[in-house]
């Protein structure tokens, strides 16, 4: 997929990915490559300058955990993370909608 339509949508899909659970920054590259079936492969320069950002807005919490015997930062949602996922979702699901029916696709 363009670059520009994911990074317009890289903050959906980082909180989407961390609902399933607390993640290192390698961790969440991964489940949103495997979620997308290859469509989203996030480059380390992209996803953790969104994470750090995203933290920076109090949607996330991080914390130092050892994770197969090596340091790494662990990042979870927060409450005003899980509520800033649920209207972003809900936005993106009214603008498929919209497009869809634009295009001729049933939604």
């Amino acid at each position: 997929m363009a670059h520009d339509r994911i990074k317009g949508n890289l903050d959906l899909l980082l909180l989407a990915a961390l609902a399933a659970g607390p993640a290192h920054g390698y961790e969440l590259a991964a489940s949103i490559r495997e979620r997308s079936d290859g469509e989203f492969v996030l480059a380390e320069g992209t996803v953790y300058p969104a994470l750090h950002g995203l933290e920076s807005r109090g949607l996330i919490t991080s914390s130092w955990h050892v994770v197969g015997g090596r340091r790494r930062r662990v990042y979870e949602l927060s409450g005003a993370g899980r509520d800033a996922r649920d209207r972003q979702a809900a936005d993106w699901r009214r603008f498929a909608s919209g497009m869809n029916r634009v295009l001729g696709a049933s939604s």
